[in-house]
């Protein structure tokens, strides 16, 4: 607007020094028209009266000087004609400047009022999707109580006879170990079972303090049969130190039992497979995190890192791998369910489970945990009731 308001100025003392050159040429004066249409561009009333002003002021003050005899009255009706067209000139300009402010301000309100409607309409949509998945996990839980008689009783019968033989007087100190493994893993499923016919939530985590690398040992051991079968080397780093977290065993061993399963369906003989403990600095954003959901600021998390070299994920896959019910597998092969409990149960630990995955190149998997130890003292990270 300064701009505006030196160039009007220019203009005007301009005219005024032109007629000064001059006399009596009321052409001249015809000039102030340019401050006066540059001026409405500002849409300012008060400076439009004020520039009029001046010019008009200007337009007489040239019939002041000497003009020849009998002049003197054509000069003021010459001039009164000038000051006629400033004003017509001065009204229609600030007019159509108003009118297209008008026109700007109501555009920007319905620009205004369009976003909001895209607003609503997304978080509608989100509504809707979160309904979808409720109703999904409810139809889940529906099944699961229709199904539940009819898994449960051949189950019953196999942990029966699984005990029988294990008290067998011919079984070997190896044939015992095995059928412990497949005894332990009967229980399991049970108490999976349990877990989905009591309700749509997680069951409370019971925390202890472990060792990662020993569960993750554990668990390696558990599932290297079903990579030796594939042909899949299964590799395993734990560091000299013992990083330790607190946590539910049987809720974290399903966690990484989900990942090593996904590792080893996406690999094909002769890939790799790694799991990889350590620790690393907690970020900033990490510790507000920990604040926020009532836990404690830890400087240490501890990190199980899946990888594999197998066939990778598309990017619209990878976004959507936490979705409950997503899969790629074929019917039957999968439910979509094991990343979305994995991370409800990470999250519920404190930790964040995350995926980076490239089509062809392979996938990584890292599931970060609070360490209480990071802090130097033995205070427990608090683990949630899975709400």
């Amino acid at each position: 607007m300064s701009w505006v308001l030196a160039t009007s100025v220019v203009l005007i003392l301009l005219i005024v020094v032109i007629e000064m050159i001059a006399p009596a040429n009321v052409v001249i004066a015809y000039g102030f028209v340019l401050p006066i249409l540059l001026i409405a561009t500002a849409r300012n009333r008060r400076l439009m009266y004020l520039t009029l002003a001046l010019c008009i002021a200007a337009t007489y003050i040239g019939i002041l000087r000497p003009t020849k005899p009998g002049r003197f009255q054509s000069a003021v009706i010459n001039r009164t004609v000038v000051v006629g067209v400033l004003i017509a000139v001065a009204y229609f300009a600030m007019t159509r400047e108003e009118r297209k402010a008008r026109e700007e301000a109501a555009r920007a309100e319905l620009a205004l009022q369009s976003e909001k409607l895209l607003r609503a309409n997304t978080q509608l949509v989100e509504m809707k999707d979160a309904l979808n998945r409720s109703e999904r996990l409810a139809a889940a839980g529906q099944l699961a109580a229709s199904v539940a008689h009819e898994v449960g009783t051949p189950l019953h019968s196999i942990a029966w006879h699984v005990q029988v033989l294990g008290e067998e007087p011919s079984m070997t100190a190896e044939m015992q170990k095995r059928v412990a493994i497949i005894d332990s893993e009967i229980n399991r499923v049970v108490r999976s079972i349990k877990e989905l016919l009591s309700s749509t939530r997680q069951r409370k985590p019971n925390p202890a303090r472990l060792q990662m690398d020993r569960l993750v040992q554990s668990v390696s051991a558990l599932m290297e049969p079903s990579f030796v079968g594939k042909g899949v080397s299964l590799k395993v780093e734990v560091g000299s130190d013992a990083p330790v977290v607190w946590g539910d065993v049987e809720q974290l061993q399903q966690v990484l039992m989900n990942l090593m399963t996904n590792a080893l369906a996406a690999t094909n003989a002769g890939q790799e497979v790694r799991i990889t403990v350590g620790t690393r600095a907690t970020t900033t954003d990490e510790v507000e995190e920990l604040r926020r959901t009532g836990n404690p600021a830890v400087s240490t998390l501890v990190t199980v890192t899946v990888s594999d070299t197998g066939c990778g994920m598309l990017e619209e896959h990878r976004k959507r791998a936490f979705e409950p019910f997503f899969t790629t597998k074929a019917i039957g092969d999968g439910t979509g369910l094991g990343l979305f409990l994995s991370r409800e149960i990470v999250t519920v630990h404190g930790g964040s489970l995350s995926i980076e995955s490239e089509l062809g190149k392979g996938t990584t998997v890292v599931i970060s945990l609070p360490s209480p130890a990071g802090n130097g003292a033995e205070a427990r990270v608090r683990v949630g009731d899975g709400t």
